[in-house]
């Protein structure tokens, strides 16, 4: 199974914590971890490395940061995120498949079923956190032409041979020159607007879920209300996006507990 990170050094911890979640669920045939970076030491592939078991396997592909290809930077949005957008230029020619998960994401169930879940000629699998498809202020300001839904990019199964036929670079950054002034999520924007029409739904309450989505989700008086325990039995990727991490103060919501669990060993 292939599984794909791009970080830097400000979330090793996170992503040490990722992975252990991860591995604890063997697969058949082993991982194959990928991590995408431009600031890693040697020091810090070794503390990595420490968490393999004899089926895990980690490579670790260096970008030079001055190839950043001028996209807009902040610290809530480094560089970093834009190597998954370019993951299929940036990984081995006979990986055809890959799994890409933030590095705030922890997997509470085996990955399995997500992994070989059938493409069904799509660029990528993804879920989306907005309940409508885009607002017609957003299509505007994205200049896209039709309803789509907008891509959360925290967890995407891709498809890398198909995203080898289609991709070129200088879509992306022309596209990234062309709106860089409106981009609010960056990466988000860009995938929606250049590959939301080949996009295909996931379970958003399976495969990405967050406290934000929970509580939407129970406050629909249509939907009979979830706990923790349905969670636990049908969840596999929780993800704490945004501001809201049980690791940082004034934290809310109930999903910590699968945290403080892994914390705990």
């Amino acid at each position: 199974m292939n599984i794909l990170f791009t970080v830097n050094r400000g979330y090793l911890e996170h992503l040490e914590d990722c992975v252990q979640s991860i591995i604890r669920y063997p697969s058949e045939d082993g991982y194959d971890i990928y991590i995408i970076h431009s600031d890693l030491e040697k020091a810090d592939e070794n503390r990595l490395e420490k968490l393999s078991e004899e089926y895990v396997r980690f490579h670790f592909i260096y970008v030079d940061p001055e190839e950043n290809y001028r996209f807009p930077e902040t610290d809530r949005y480094p560089m970093e995120i834009y190597y998954r957008i370019f993951a299929s230029f940036l990984l081995p020619n006979d990986v055809d498949r890959i799994l890409y998960l933030d590095a705030d994401t922890l997997v509470i169930n085996p990955l399995q079923a997500l992994y070989h879940t059938p493409f069904r000629d799509n660029y990528m699998l993804a879920c989306t956190h907005i309940r409508k498809t885009l607002s017609r202020i957003n299509r505007l300001r994205l200049g896209i032409k039709d309803d789509r839904p907008y891509i959360n990019s925290g967890v995407m199964l891709m498809n890398l041979r198909k995203l080898r036929e289609n991709q070129r670079i200088e879509d992306i950054t022309g596209y990234v020159e062309k709106y860089k002034n409106v981009l609010t999520l960056p990466d988000q924007d860009i995938i929606t607007a250049l590959y939301g029409d080949k996009v295909g739904l996931l379970d958003t309450m399976r495969y990405n879920l967050s406290d934000r989505i929970l509580s939407f989700y129970n406050a629909d008086l249509n939907h009979e209300k979830i706990d923790l325990d349905w969670v636990r039995e049908h969840a596999v990727i929780i993800h704490y996006c945004g501001k809201n991490k049980p690791w940082k103060k004034g934290y809310r919501g109930i999903l910590h507990v699968f945290y403080k669990e892994l914390k705990q060993g």
